[in-house]
């Protein structure tokens, strides 16, 4: 590495980065007049070195891990739980709860984001920077999970490590996504007292939810009403899951995948999987423009790729990129059958005929 690469310091804030959110929750450059946001969106090539472009858009995105987390507090009046619970360790991470964690005695949703660089409150840091808060960030589910009078956990299954005077730590319960999510589950969720869990996973979220069902299975049968997984990728055989377990995610599972058919539409799964439905990807895309584009579901480096401005445009390029456009999408363009789905779930057991 050279000395200048050393050397090189990135802003610690939006702000110093030259960019900050609209009202519609748009990521765009500051005007230098007014010192808002104006028209201009985000910008991923700053020099003529691709490297240091990468680097840049990285520490842009450590910026928004913060700006998001400050959003679940003051949004959504989250707060934040320690993992671990012990206040001696070296290294923590948290995850973020409502007010009414330990009190709601009815219904408590848990959202479970994918792999990669997200962390808590979001789906997709891509989305977030090209597109909006609201398509790629959780707070809508936040929201609309509290006008439905459900208490709310968000995990944050990405936060493995710290570094500590230049020495990289392991946090404990939360080695890795299955660590977190278990550690999560024994600590946390075992004490809340909501008859009725409900649990959101995209991606790889859906791999660890289904691994945490098959090692929680007596209590998870008992407790969870609904899980809903937004083009997961998870493996019933890969991830040797008993029947009975198949069985139970079955009955109260559903998978929106990523698909060119209708919301909703049935999508074909091997006998051993839970329902597939379509996501309805392009009923969102042919909405938006997208400028650059990246896999930070998985940690994968930006795709950058040529400006597309027309529905043809947009589909044909969707085509040619592996799909990763819209798997980032899904729990965006699901969301409101997602939550038709949980709470006719609820209704089932609850024997409450609540208003879909």
């Amino acid at each position: 590495m050279s000395l200048k690469k050393r050397e090189e310091i990135f802003p610690k804030t939006l702000k110093e980065f030259g960019y900050g959110f609209n009202e519609d929750g748009k990521l765009r450059k500051l005007d230098p007049a007014t010192g808002e946001p104006g028209e201009e969106p985000f910008q991923f090539v700053v020099k003529d070195d691709q490297d240091y472009n990468q680097r840049h858009y990285e520490a842009l995105g450590e910026v928004l891990n913060e700006h998001v987390y400050e959003l679940l507090e003051t949004e959504t009046n989250l707060y934040k739980l320690p993992v671990p619970i012990d206040t001696k360790a070296e290294a923590r991470t948290h995850v973020f709860v409502s007010v009414d964690i330990f009190s709601n005695t009815d219904k408590l949703l848990i959202l479970v984001h994918g792999s990669g660089v997200v962390r808590a409150g979001q789906w997709a840091r891509s989305i977030i920077i090209n597109e909006s808060l609201q398509q790629g960030s959780m707070l809508p589910y936040i929201k609309k999970a509290r006008e439905l009078g459900y208490a709310v956990l968000i995990t944050n299954t990405n936060d493995n490590f710290k570094f500590l005077n230049g020495k990289k730590i392991n946090i404990k319960g939360s080695a890795d996504p299955k660590d977190h999510l278990n550690y999560v589950w024994k600590h946390y969720v075992k004490d809340v007292k909501a008859k009725h869990i409900a649990i959101v996973a995209h991606s790889y979220g859906g791999f660890v939810t289904v691994g945490l069902a098959k090692d929680h299975f007596s209590e998870f049968k008992e407790r969870v009403i609904a899980v809903a997984f937004t083009d997961s990728v998870h493996s019933m055989s890969l991830q040797k899951v008993p029947k009975k377990v198949i069985e139970f995610l079955q009955k109260v599972g559903r998978n929106w995948v990523a698909h060119d058919e209708p919301l909703d539409a049935p999508v074909k799964a091997p006998a051993d999987e839970i329902t597939r439905v379509s996501a309805d990807w392009k009923t969102i895309l042919v909405k938006t423009f997208f400028n650059t584009h990246d896999r930070d579901s998985n940690p994968d480096p930006p795709v950058i790729g040529s400006l597309v401005q027309h529905k043809r445009d947009v589909l044909d390029y969707v085509a040619t990129k592996a799909g990763h456009i819209q798997h980032e999408m899904t729990s965006w363009s699901c969301m409101e059958s997602l939550f038709t789905f949980l709470q006719e779930r609820y209704a089932f057991i609850s024997g409450h005929k609540e208003e879909l």
